[in-house]
């Protein structure tokens, strides 16, 4: 795979174990240029938040975007204020790294007021306080938000609030959970902008006592609808990156090195099969992550 291919993924550091340096190498290590980080991260260091940003920036590695989970839209009086506050110290920590890019799933709590335009306002609100910073915000809509539990929701909201810094964070484990039907998908697909698309986060899915569990791309069962939604994101003229977020127990029980090549072997068949229409049967996936850890 070329560098221009492999530039177009990110590992995201959720899916590894260990310190931020051991992340950091097993990711450099295994030919990424880019990760996605969070706060954990970060003030997890035992050396303060100041060395690991500049540990971040040593390492060469581009930060794609940074997760912050703030629960932040939807609320108002004092608990609003409280949330505004962490969301103003995600983005400090996010210009700090130099990330362009704010990652906000929906929040988890309910509304405390039954103004239908409070979540709208709020992140308007929070692109504003963004752009001055020159940091984009990306919106996740999932199964745990309270209000926005689908891509498509968090796509109308982003819509609605109509801020050119606010676009939407696809995650692809809600397309592969949902199993519609691909012509659905795609005319689903078709009702976003690929220029408001900020961040396309895939995964895989495997079943384990009725739950579905997160998996690297070609780690699963979904290895064929994977490819139908980055080959769709593409013909639609997504020209932006793909983080590979898969965080399961299973992965972090291994080393971070094992699991960053892992995600070299899934970046592999991305961009080399299923980004040139080739895609290829999950006997040739496994064949090409060997050949790579």
């Amino acid at each position: 795979m070329n560098s221009a291919n492999m530039n177009d993924f990110s590992m995201d550091s959720r899916s590894l174990a260990g310190a931020l340096s051991a992340k950091l190498k097993a990711v450099r290590e295994a030919g990424f240029s880019q990760i996605t980080l969070c706060a954990e991260d970060l003030v997890g260091h035992p050396d303060g938040v100041d060395a690991a940003v500049a540990s971040v920036q040593a390492s060469g590695l581009a930060v794609t975007g940074f997760q912050a989970t703030c629960d932040f839209e939807g609320q108002s009086g004092p608990l609003h204020a409280f949330k505004l506050d962490l969301a103003q110290a995600m983005l400090c920590l996010c210009q700090a790294l130099r990330c362009p890019l704010l990652v906000l799933p929906a929040s988890r709590l309910p509304s405390d007021t039954d103004d239908a335009h409070a979540v709208v306002r709020g992140l308007r609100q929070l692109a504003m306080l963004a752009i001055p910073l020159n940091i984009k915000i990306a919106y996740q809509g999932w199964a745990g938000g309270a209000r926005v539990q689908t891509y498509l929701q968090a796509w109308d909201r982003v819509c609605d609030a109509d801020m050119p810094n606010l676009g939407l964070s696809l995650d692809g484990q809600e397309v592969l959970a949902a199993n519609t039907p691909q012509d659905d998908l795609l005319a689903d697909l078709e009702m976003l902008d690929p220029d408001r698309i900020f961040l396309v986060q895939l995964t895989d899915l495997l079943t384990h006592a009725g739950q579905p569990l997160r998996v690297l791309p070609g780690d699963g069962a979904h290895h064929e609808a994977l490819a139908v939604l980055v080959t769709s994101l593409h013909g639609l003229g997504y020209r932006g990156s793909y983080n590979l977020a898969a965080f399961n127990a299973d992965y972090a029980a291994m080393p971070a090195q094992h699991v960053a090549q892992r995600a070299r072997g899934s970046a592999l068949w991305l961009g080399q099969d299923v980004l040139q229409r080739s895609v290829p049967l999950p006997n040739q996936i496994r064949l090409s992550r060997s050949l790579t850890v």
